[in-house]
């Protein structure tokens, strides 16, 4: 990880193509590394992924990507030109995983329409937070020990 800790933004305009995918994972990873994310790199960049391939698949236009994080958590945003709004679907081969994965991984996602700034199209954004786990002291490593004990003797 990074060595800075701290916020962080990234926003980039991602071409009308299949390959924007990739660009979109590494902006992804470089933007954890920046910001010294404590949680599942490669969740993040899964759902980075999924947003990106939404938006290329059944949106219009280049998406936009931007990723906003801080050691503790992660929003990303997606926006594409269409005006249709994603549904989740039955997950699977046939219909991909998508939105499932999205709400699997992320805290909360939702769609914006266009920016509030009277654009078209939409966003779709979500949000994921890190899982840390508290760090074990010499006294609670000290008073966990005897419990562990007894439960192995049980």
């Amino acid at each position: 990880m990074g060595s800075f800790a701290g916020p962080y933004q990234v926003d980039t305009q991602l071409p009308e193509e299949m390959g924007s995918i990739t660009a979109a994972r590494q902006t992804a990873r470089e933007a954890l590394d920046g910001c010294g994310y404590l949680g599942r790199h490669d969740d993040v960049v899964l759902v980075v992924s999924e947003l990106i391939t939404n938006a290329l698949v059944h949106g219009d236009g280049p998406p936009a990507l931007r990723i906003r994080c801080t050691p503790s958590r992660v929003r990303i945003e997606v926006r594409d030109s269409g005006p249709g709004l994603p549904t989740p679907r039955e997950p699977g081969p046939a219909d991909g995983w998508g939105l499932n994965v999205i709400g699997t991984l992320s805290t909360g996602w939702g769609v914006t329409r266009g920016a509030g700034d009277g654009e078209s199209g939409k966003v779709v954004w979500c949000e994921l937070a890190a899982q840390v786990a508290p760090q074990a002291t010499p006294q609670t490593t000290a008073q966990a020990t005897p419990l562990a004990q007894e439960r192995s003797r049980a």
